[in-house]
């Protein structure tokens, strides 16, 4: 193995630039013109962009917001969920999920989640309803789709709505159907960092349902349809155009995006074996997008440690979970509550993962890992 020290690069989590690099042209062009247009606020480019996301996923409908979290309230809101009701949703998940819940006035109900997947476990989905259930809304987590058959014939029995949390999931697939086209209505993220992300903060809800469709039109303009002709209590939560214009060109090239990024994950794989992480799995009803790769190991700050002294970015995502944190200690839950979740919180580790990461930065990451887990097990030999 080459020495640490004549090889050492420095390599990003996630390389915006590299990926602005390849379809600068375009994005200049498709800025360029709106700002040409001035047509700034619910433009052209804006209903073309919902249109084409709506046909990406299968979906009849896509109503552009200002984020992801707007986006999955306003799904909420737009589906009658509010005060006294109680959403279901996963402990491990990103804590805007039950922010949302909370505003909308609801209460989020934390389940574990499959200790294979990280995405919500139906088993705990169907213990956790009581009276005062009205929704769940399933989390396709890092990339990879919840196990939705079991979720959606569990709310078919007990008359819930299903709203997926699909902020980091543009594109991937659950047994052959694209993720925003299973529940009642979806919520995207175009964050920057996202598949598919925005120069900016954005969202999008995606339904099939007409009512669902208006209620949020509605919601994020002011309650409006004419303007100053108010319907309802509404918000001002608009997808601006030029980030619509931005996606419209990135929503070309996200599907060989993801065919990358998936590419990119075996070759993770096949290089970690052996070196004593845990990497991620692929069910198999699921074609995952790969948002993030994140292994598992009890020794993650070390590790995390000797990849930064190599130059090598990492994340922890996330590094306490919802049911911890202060924010929702109204809630009563405490610590060994969710294991599966806790045990994650202390393991998980996310790797470099983007469309144009090179495949020699691959073999680098995974290289260093491997040195650690054989010095690791030196000093353990060395010990005993």
């Amino acid at each position: 193995m080459v020495p640490q020290a004549t090889r050492r690069r420095e390599l990003a989590l996630v390389d915006l630039g590299a990926q602005y690099t390849a379809i600068a042209g375009q994005i200049n062009d498709a800025i360029a013109e709106v700002l040409c247009s001035t047509d700034f606020i619910l433009g052209r480019k804006l209903e073309e962009f919902e249109q084409e996301f709506a046909l990406y996923c299968g979906a009849r409908y896509a109503i552009g917001v200002d984020s992801g979290t707007s986006a999955l309230e306003l799904a909420l809101r737009a589906l009658g969920i509010g005060p006294g009701d109680e959403v279901i949703t996963a402990a491990n998940t990103f804590i805007a999920t039950a922010l949302a819940i909370s505003h909308s006035a609801a209460k989020p109900v934390l389940v574990d989640v499959d200790p294979q997947t990280y995405t919500i476990d139906p088993s705990a989905v169907r213990s956790a309803i009581t009276a005062r259930t009205k929704a769940v809304i399933a989390v396709h987590l890092y990339g990879h789709p919840a196990d939705m058959d079991p979720i959606l014939d569990i709310a078919r029995r007990h008359g819930l709505v299903v709203i997926e949390d699909a902020c980091q999931a543009h594109g991937a697939k659950y047994k052959g159907f694209r993720v925003g086209s299973l529940g009642h209505a979806a919520a995207f993220s175009f964050y920057p960092a996202k598949n598919l992300g925005a120069y900016g903060d954005g969202g999008i809800v995606v339904t099939s349902d007409p009512q669902t469709a208006d209620a949020v039109r509605l919601l994020r303009n002011y309650g409006q349809r004419v303007k100053y002709e108010h319907q309802c209590v509404g918000f001002n939560r608009r997808l601006d155009t030029l980030q619509a214009a931005v996606l419209a060109v990135k929503l070309k090239y996200l599907d060989e995006w993801n065919a990358l990024r998936s590419k990119h994950a075996r070759r993770y794989k096949q290089l970690l074996a052996g070196t004593g992480v845990i990497t991620p799995v692929e069910a198999d009803y699921a074609q995952s997008v790969w948002h993030l790769y994140v292994i598992r190991t009890r020794n993650r700050e070390l590790l995390r440690r000797l990849l930064s002294d190599q130059g090598i970015a990492t994340g922890v995502h996330y590094p306490v979970p919802i049911h911890l944190q202060a924010a929702y200690r109204e809630l009563g839950c405490g610590q060994g509550d969710f294991p599966v979740t806790e045990n994650f919180a202390d393991e998980i580790l996310s790797l470099p993962m983007y469309a144009e990461l090179p495949a020699e930065a691959i073999e680098y990451v995974s290289d260093c890992i491997r040195e650690f887990h054989t010095r690791v097990r030196t000093n353990v030999a060395a010990v005993a």
